[in-house]
C-alpha cells in the first residue's frame, strides 16, 4: 500500500517529462528537447504552447499564481508571485500565461546584494528561465526555475556561472573522450547533496533572541550533557521528529525530489538527511526548496529547522557534504571498476581532480567561506580549513607506484568471517572513509566536505566544474604537442607526470592533528582560517583569468563576488554583536541583578537572626563582579563594532570585525556563561542548552 501511495504521488506537483509528452503536441516536445539537450534557441511560438501546457497543468492542480524562482547572491531563493488572472474588459476574466512571460521576468534588481554591478538607481534586472531544471508547484504557485541577470548582462545570482561552468567542462571533457574514440551526446556533473540540520521546540527558539536573529546561540553554558556518550547518531528517532521527517519526505517525493536516508546526527537535536544524485544544477535547485520545506514543515509539529553551521558550541555543528561525479551519456566517469590501475580513462579523470584541487585549493577554501562556517570547520568535527585529497588503501598504492614508475596494484576487495557461522561474510570496501579529509575519494565520486549546512552549493560547484576543465583542456594540449607518439603511453606519462607534480595535496591521515597543519604548511598548502582570509582568492588575478577563460565569470563579476561576500560577512558580524549587547543589558544584567538582590535580603534576613550564609554572600561577590564585568564588556563590545561598522571598505570592516569584534563578543559571551551557571534557574532568562537540546 505504502509503494502504491508514493508511487502514485511520486513528482506529482512536478512538471516533468511525461507531463510534457503527454500535453505538448509531438513537434513542439520534440524541440523543447533540442533546447534542453542540445542547447537549440528556444523560438517564442514553442515558448508560447509550453507556457500554455504548464498553466493548465497548473490550474488543475490548484495552481493561482506563478513566479520566477531564482537564487540571487543572498544564497538562498527569492520569487515575486503573479496571478494567471486577466481581466477581459466585460466583467470576465481569463486565465492567462504567455510564452514571454514563460522566458522572462523583470523583478527589482537593486534591492539584491550585487557587489556593485548594479547601483540602487539602476533596479532593472531579469530573470530567464532554465528549461534544464524543471517547473514545479509549491504552495499553489506555479514556480520557473529562472537564472538572473543584470541590465547588461552580468550575472548577478548563484546559477548563471554554475550553468556557465557545467557547459565548460562538457565542452572540455567531450575533447578529452574523443581522444579514447568516445563521442558522448551529454557530459554532465553529478551531485549528491548530504544535508545536516538541528530541530528544536519552537517555545524554546522564540525564547531566544539570538536563535530569532542570528541563527545560532550567541551566548549558553556548556551542557552538563553533550554528545559524549555517542547515544545520539544513528539512535532511535524521537516520535515528534519522525512524524516531521515523514512529512517531508511526502512533500519532497511529490517534488521529484528523491530523498532517501534520514537519520539522527552524533550532536542532540542534530539530524541529516540525503537524497539520490541528481545532474548537478537539477540537484542544486532540489537541495535548496528541501531546505524551504524543511523549515516550513517543521513549524506544524511545534518545532524549528536550525541551518546555520554552528547554533550551539560545545556540541558539532552541521555541514553539506557535496558528492560530485562526472559521467558521459549517463556512464560515470569516475567508476574504478575491478582494475583501476588498468583502467586509463579512470586514473586521467582521477587525475584532473587532484591537480584541479591543487591548484585552486584557495578558490575552494573561498567557496565555502563564511561567517558561520568559520566557527565549525577545523573544530573536530569538520574538515580543518587546509584543503587535501584523500584517496584511500585501494588508489593510494596505485598513485605512488605510478609516481615510482613501478607496477601498480590496486587493493582488492575482501570478505571478512566474523567467527559466528550464521552470520554472512561481509564484503569490505576496497577503501575506508576518512571523515577528516575535505575532499575524499568515495568510491565512485568525491565528497567535497567542506560546505556548510545552510550555503548554496553552487558556489563550490562553479570552482570545481572549471577547475577541471581546465585540467581536460590541460591534457589536450599535452597530447596534441605530442601526436606522434603512442597516445596509450603519452595518456600515462601525464597521469604519472600529474600524481608527481601535485602530490602533496594527497593526504591519508588525520586531518585533525596538529602534525598534519604543521606538515601541510612544509608542504606549502595554503591554510585560509578565517572568512576575511579566503575571500580575497577569487580577485586574484590567475583567478580571474581561469574564470574568463572558460566564459564562468568576467573580472567585473568577480569583483562582484568578493563584495557581496565581504559585505555579508561584516553584516553578520555586526548583527551579532548588536544582538549580544541587547541581550546582555536588556535579559542578563536584569535576571542577575534580580538574582543576586533577592540573595542579598536572604542574608540580611538571617543575620538578623544571627546566622552566618557564607555560601550566599560568596554566590552575591562573584554575581556582582560578574554583573561589572558584563556591564563593561557590552560597552566595549558595543565601541569596537561602530567603529568597524562604520568602514566604507568592506575589506577594512571584515579585518576589524576578525580582530576586534569577534574577540570582543568572546570574551562577553565567557562572562555571561559563567554567570549562568551559578545564577538561579528560575531567573535565568532564556532556555539553557540543558533545556532545547534534551527534550521529550
Amino acid at each position: 500500500m505504502a509503494k502504491d501511495k508514493v508511487s502514485a504521488e511520486w513528482g506529482e506537483l512536478l512538471f516533468d517529462d511525461q507531463d510534457m509528452q503527454e500535453r505538448l503536441p509531438k513537434p513542439t516536445y520534440k524541440e523543447l528537447m533540442r533546447v534542453i539537450k542540445d542547447g537549440k534557441p528556444l523560438d517564442l511560438d514553442i515558448a508560447n504552447e509550453v507556457a500554455h501546457a504548464m498553466k493548465e497543468w497548473a490550474l488543475e492542480k490548484g495552481a493561482t499564481h506563478f513566479t520566477h524562482w531564482f537564487q540571487p547572491l543572498t544564497g538562498i531563493t527569492s520569487e515575486k508571485h503573479d496571478s494567471f488572472l486577466t481581466p477581459n474588459g466585460d466583467g470576465t476574466i481569463l486565465m492567462a500565461f504567455s510564452g514571454k512571460e514563460l522566458v522572462q521576468g523583470e523583478p527589482d534588481a537593486s534591492s539584491f546584494p550585487s557587489g556593485g554591478l548594479r547601483a540602487t538607481f539602476e533596479a532593472r534586472g531579469y530573470t530567464v528561465w532554465d528549461p534544464m531544471s524543471p517547473v514545479f508547484i509549491k504552495d499553489e504557485v506555479l514556480c520557473i526555475p529562472t537564472a538572473f541577470v543584470s541590465y547588461t548582462g552580468e550575472a548577478l545570482d548563484k546559477k548563471t556561472p554554475l550553468l556557465r561552468s557545467q557547459n565548460a567542462l562538457e565542452v572540455q571533457a567531450k575533447r578529452v573522450l574523443a581522444l579514447f574514440g568516445h563521442e558522448p551526446h551529454r557530459v554532465k556533473t553529478t551531485i549528491g547533496p548530504e544535508q545536516e540540520y538541528f530541530l528544536i521546540k519552537e517555545e524554546d527558539y522564540q525564547a531566544r533572541p539570538d536563535l530569532i536573529l542570528t541563527g545560532r546561540t550567541l551566548f549558553g553554558a556548556e551542557p552538563s550533557k553533550g554528545q559524549e556518550l555517542d547515544e545520539h547518531y544513528f539512535g532511535a528517532i524521537r516520535p515528534t521528529v519522525n512524524e516531521f521527517m515523514k512529512e517531508l519526505d511526502d512533500e519532497l517525493w511529490k517534488l521529484g525530489i528523491p530523498v532517501k536516508t534520514k537519520h539522527n546526527e552524533v550532536a542532540p537535536c542534530q539530524h541529516e538527511l540525503a537524497p539520490v544524485y541528481e545532474d548537478g544544477s537539477t540537484a542544486i535547485d532540489d537541495n535548496l526548496l528541501t531546505m524551504e520545506k524543511m523549515k516550513l514543515l517543521a513549524s506544524h509539529h511545534g518545532l524549528v529547522c536550525l541551518q546555520h553551521e554552528k547554533p550551539f558550541e560545545y556540541v558539532n555543528g552541521s555541514g553539506k557534504h557535496n558528492n560530485w561525479s562526472i559521467a558521459a551519456d549517463g556512464k560515470n566517469l569516475l567508476e574504478p571498476g575491478l582494475h583501476p590501475e588498468d583502467n586509463l580513462q579512470f586514473l586521467l579523470f582521477l587525475s584532473f581532480l587532484i591537480a584541479a584541487v591543487d591548484d585552486h585549493a584557495d578558490l575552494l577554501r573561498m567557496s565555502v567561506a563564511s561567517a558561520g562556517n568559520d566557527h565549525r570547520l577545523g573544530a573536530n568535527e569538520a574538515p580543518p580549513a587546509v584543503v587535501s585529497v584523500f584517496l584511500g588503501d585501494a588508489l593510494t598504492p596505485v598513485v605512488e607506484a605510478l609516481i615510482h614508475k613501478e607496477h601498480a596494484t590496486a587493493t582488492e576487495a575482501e570478505l571478512m568471517d566474523l567467527g559466528v557461522p550464521q552470520l554472512p561474510a561481509v564484503l569490505r570496501d576496497n577503501t575506508d572513509r576518512n571523515r577528516t579529509s575535505p575532499f575524499a575519494f568515495t568510491g565512485n565520486k568525491f565528497e567535497f566536505r567542506m560546505p556548510g549546512s545552510r550555503q548554496n552549493l553552487s558556489d563550490c560547484n562553479v570552482v570545481i566544474n572549471t577547475a577541471v576543465a581546465e585540467q581536460c583542456e590541460r591534457f589536450v594540449d599535452y597530447v596534441a604537442a605530442r601526436s606522434d607518439e603512442d597516445f596509450k603511453q603519452v595518456a600515462m606519462r601525464f597521469v604519472r607526470h600529474t600524481f608527481r607534480d601535485h602530490q602533496r595535496i594527497i593526504f591519508d591521515g588525520n586531518g585533525y592533528s596538529d602534525e598534519w597543519e604543521a606538515e601541510a604548511a612544509r608542504r606549502g598548502l595554503p591554510n585560509l582560517k578565517t572568512t576575511p582570509d579566503a575571500i580575497g582568492a577569487i580577485m586574484d588575478p590567475d583567478n580571474i583569468a581561469l574564470f574568463e577563460r572558460y566564459g564562468v565569470l568576467n573580472e567585473p563579476e568577480c569583483h562582484a563576488r568578493y563584495i557581496a561576500k565581504a559585505e555579508q560577512y561584516g553584516k553578520l558580524i555586526n548583527i551579532e554583536a548588536n544582538t549580544m549587547v541587547h541581550m546582555a543589558r536588556h535579559l542578563y544584567i536584569p535576571a542577575i541583578s534580580e538574582y543576586s538582590g533577592n540573595l542579598a535580603t536572604s542574608v540580611a534576613t538571617k543575620a538578623e537572626l544571627g546566622i552566618v550564609s557564607a555560601a550566599e554572600k560568596d554566590i552575591i561577590q562573584r554575581l556582582t563582579a560578574g554583573l561589572d564585568e558584563i556591564y563593561r564588556l557590552a560597552d566595549e563590545l558595543e565601541k569596537v563594532a561602530k567603529v568597524a561598522n562604520a568602514k566604507s571598505n568592506p575589506t577594512e570592516q571584515d579585518a576589524l570585525c576578525r580582530d576586534e569584534v569577534i574577540p570582543a563578543m568572546s570574551a562577553l559571551r565567557k562572562i555571561v556563561d559563567e554567570m549562568e551557571t551559578i545564577c538561579g534557574g528560575d531567573y535565568w532568562p532564556v532556555p539553557s542548552y540543558n533545556d532545547m537540546l534534551f527534550y521529550v
